[in-house]
This record gives C-alpha cells, sequence and structure tokens, in this order.
C-alpha cells in the first residue's frame, strides 16, 4: 500500500523542487518572457494581433504536452513556464493597446 502511494506521489509531481534555484530562474523566465514579447512584437512585424495567436499556440501546445507529462520534465516546464510569460504580456498590451483597458 505504501509503494503505492509513492509512486502516486511520484507521478503527480510535474514541478521542480521550490528551493532558491527554482526562484532565480523563475524570475529570469518572466523577464525573459516579457522581453521576448516585445521583441517579437516590435521586430518581426508581425503586429500585436497576429503575435498573440502564435505564441497563444505555441503556449497552449505547452500546456498540452505539461499535461500528458507523466513526470516532471525540465525542458516542457520551463517552456511553459516563459511561453505564459509571453503570452501573457501579449494578452496584456492587446488590452491597453487596443481596448484601452488601463494598467
Amino acid at each position: 500500500m505504501e509503494t503505492n502511494q509513492n509512486n502516486l506521489k511520484i507521478l503527480l509531481n510535474k514541478v521542480p523542487e521550490v528551493t532558491i534555484f527554482f526562484w532565480i530562474i523563475k524570475v529570469l523566465c518572466t523577464t525573459v518572457g516579457e522581453t521576448f514579447a516585445d521583441f517579437i512584437n516590435f521586430n518581426l512585424g508581425l503586429g500585436l494581433g497576429n503575435t498573440t495567436i502564435i505564441m497563444g499556440i505555441a503556449f497552449f501546445i505547452a500546456l498540452f504536452f505539461q499535461f500528458r507529462a507523466r513526470k516532471y520534465n525540465a525542458g516542457i516546464y520551463w517552456l511553459t513556464v516563459v511561453l505564459i510569460s509571453v503570452f501573457g504580456t501579449l494578452v496584456t498590451d492587446n488590452l491597453t493597446d487596443n481596448l484601452g483597458v488601463p494598467l
């Protein structure tokens, strides 16, 4: 019975251990996400709407793989974290720039 509980805990653990390194990487991912969102929006010439759609699709694909993962996978996990930052920034930009929602 205890073995089954341990296996279930391992199966349900899809996130990294929260340590100082977790927070350092998390802050860097947020910063990179915001910077990357602005970079692709202004430098690729796709426009805010198209960039948001493309990054939204990328985010939902990464999220799909994160939910499908049976255990913690650093690449999938941190890609999803970065893409949620990028997509969130772009959604906020759309709300403030196109719909006049104040920050």
